[in-house]
């Protein structure tokens, strides 16, 4: 059994999809809670319908890490999966989890990414540099923004007169349908390289 924790801040829409996914299509990896660092995240209603444990930390707890090794650890959890987690990660918990921590990203990078470079300002950059497409980048990640080793990419062409909106709405289609996908091929690699 591998355990996943999931960090978000926002409204918890990948969080939800990943979670869905496993119940229903694999048993032997496990969504073990959520860690956010807002009270009022929508992630919070994702954990209440799927009746997930969340648990809420400090912005200083994922500046320095220590406690969160140890929280997870405690836990016995295998992964960190960052489904719109706002945060940079501390080096402590790259170290311990190395090689573990997933994250996605809504450009194909390595265009469009780094500090500031999330959500609608994503898309509003892109558009405003009229590019004929952008899409999705599921990646490890390491302690620069956004520089991790690239697992997985898909593209999306943009239209003419596409909003940040219209944009946003394709984008995360590709992340409810991808993502899950991507973790679930990581951890299992890894599992059979651990039998």
């Amino acid at each position: 059994m591998s355990k996943i924790a999931i960090f978000a801040s926002g409204t918890g829409t990948n969080a939800a999809r990943i979670t869905e996914y496993f119940l229903q299509n694999n048993q032997s990896i496990h969504i073990d809670c959520f860690i956010t660092n807002k009270a009022n995240a929508g992630v919070y209603k994702v954990a209440e319908r799927f009746d997930v444990p969340i648990f809420q930390f400090e912005n200083s707890d994922f500046v320095k890490g220590d406690k969160l090794v140890n929280f997870l650890k405690e836990r016995n959890i295998s992964w960190i999966v960052l489904a719109g987690f706002l945060r940079k990660i501390a080096p402590t918990l790259i170290q311990n989890f190395n090689n573990k921590i997933i994250n996605i990203h809504p450009s194909l990078l390595p265009n469009y990414g780094g500090k500031g470079m999330y959500g609608k300002y994503v898309h509003q950059a892109v558009l405003k540099n009229e590019e004929s497409e952008s899409g999705i980048s599921i990646h490890l990640v390491n302690e620069a923004f956004d520089e991790g080793e690239i697992l997985f990419q898909k593209s999306c062409s943009i239209e003419e007169g596409e909003t940040v909106e219209s944009l946003a709405k394709k984008i995360q289609q590709l992340e409810h349908h991808y993502f899950p996908k991507v973790i679930e091929e990581r951890v299992e690699a890894f599992l059979k390289e651990e039998k």
